[in-house]
This record gives C-alpha cells, structure tokens and sequence, in this order.
C-alpha cells in the first residue's frame, strides 16, 4: 500500500508542481486528508520529494531543450556579455536563482520544521491564492515587455518571489508568474521565464538531497527505493504533459489566467483546515 500512496504521490506531484497550487502544500495536506499510509517525518521522504522534483526538472529541460541550447551557446560566444539578448536572458536566469539559493541553505533547518505542518500548508496554500488573484488584477495595468529586456532588478525580484515557494503552500510557479506580470511581461513570457527558473534550482536541490536516499536505504521497507525512482519517472510525465497544456493555457487566457487557480486554492486550503480542525 506505501508503495501505491507513493506512487500516487507522484502524480499528484508531477500535476501541481507547475499548475501554481503548490505542489509542496499538496504533499502534505492530501497524503494526510485521505489517511494514505506515508511518514511524513520519516529521514527518507523529503529527499523522496526532491526525486519527484528532479522528474519534473527532467522535464523542464526536455521540453525546453532548444531554448537551453540557445542561451547556452549564445553566452558561450559572447563570452559572459549582455549585449546579446539570449545571453542576457542567460544571466537574468542566473540571478534569479540566487536568492532561493541562499534562503535554501541558510534556513535549511528552519524550513524542515515547516515541512510537516498541516495547519502552515492549509494556510499559506490559501495566502497562495490570494497572491494569484492579487497578479489577476495586476495584469489588468500592467505594460508589457520583452522577456529578454526585463531589468536585472526584475529578474532578481522574480528570484525573491521564487524563494517563497520554500514555504509549504506557496507556489513557486504562481509566485514567479506573479512577480513576472507585476514585472510587465505577458503570462506566456512570465510563464516561460518561470519554468526555465525551476531548472536549476530543482536540480541543486537533487543533488544535495538525493544521496541521503541511500543513506537510509536500510531502514527502508523493502522494495521503497525502486518504488521512489519509478515515481520520479511517474513525476516527470505527468510534469511534462503540465507544462504542454499550461503554456498554451496562458497564451489563450490573457486577462485571467490565474482566476481559477487563485479561487481553488482558496477553497482547498478552507476545506483542509475544515477537515483537519472537526
């Protein structure tokens, strides 16, 4: 049965990681509300996660493979200068991943205590959907720029915004996207900016806490390890299908794209709450 929950997981993770209803606040809060048979306190399950995280950054980097191509081999011949648009955008990556990088690791610990707590992901799960209304309403007067004109305060305020995810509930994709509208751009620009932010980070995140999986395989029920590397696979389709829908999506739904998702997020982090108080 820990096997199937977990596999479950994965889905669930793959799904929510990129729609903005924070797939770390869903890891927590369904597992619990439907009793599934998962320790959230066990020394395995938050390298586990980040297994489910490296899927989808797998999937990241498949789906925007050319663009990676690109802006790698445009910074590799200009030779670190900005004048080059991929180049610059190159770089606004790299300082938007500073700040979530350093948060990471300087409140480690703190942000592992929150990493249980039922009531903290119901609640920000619901701040969370305030803060997509609030980027709605901002679209509605926002100008719009070119992706790769955004200033360097932008882009590192984008990266701010992606630190927040490192609370349980809030949505590193709905933050980015939100701080990207508020930035000027369009939802498929900021979208755009958003996913390829992820990669990275997620995969920094993989390689500080994946090995700790082995550490642990001998208190592991049998079979987990092989279960935990297919819900990473699990994770990385299902991410990979998220990101298809999700970047026509916000091309399509100009105005209000976030609505939805701000409203049921609203609603979920209630009905948590609801269920986990009565």
């Amino acid at each position: 049965m820990l096997s199937l929950h977990l596999l479950l997981l994965a889905i669930l993770q793959g799904i929510s990681e990129l729609f903005p209803i924070s797939s770390l606040g869903h890891s927590i809060l369904v597992p619990a509300v439907l009793h599934w048979s998962i320790n959230r306190e066990a020394p395995w399950f938050l390298p586990y996660i980040v297994v489910l995280h490296l899927g989808t950054a797998a999937a990241l980097f498949l789906y925007f493979w050319r663009d990676w191509f690109t802006l790698l081999g445009n910074t590799w011949k200009a030779r670190g200068r900005t004048s080059n648009p991929h180049a610059r955008l190159f770089w606004l990556l790299v300082l938007g991943t500073v700040p979530a990088g350093i948060i990471g690791l300087v409140l480690e610990h703190r942000i592992r205590a929150l990493f249980g707590s039922f009531t903290v992901a119901a609640t920000f799960l619901m701040v969370n959907g305030v803060i997509l209304l609030i980027g709605d309403a901002l679209k509605k007067r926002s100008a719009r720029h070119e992706l790769e004109k955004m200033g360097w305060w932008r882009a590192f305020g984008i990266g701010c915004a992606q630190a927040l995810a490192l609370i349980p509930g809030i949505s590193r994709s709905g933050a980015t996207l939100v701080a990207g509208v508020w930035s000027g751009l369009d939802y498929a620009a900021s979208a755009r900016f958003s996913f390829l932010l992820a990669t990275p980070i997620i995969g920094a995140a993989g390689l500080l806490e994946v090995p700790k999986l082995f550490l642990h395989h001998a208190s592991m029920p049998a079979g987990l390890l092989l279960s935990i590397f297919a819900g990473g696979i699990l994770a990385g389709i299902f991410a990979w299908l998220s990101i298809w829908f999700l970047m026509r999506y916000f091309r399509r739904h100009e105005v209000t794209a976030l609505r939805p998702f701000g409203f049921y997020c609203l609603l979920a982090g209630a009905v948590a709450l609801l269920i986990h108080f009565l």
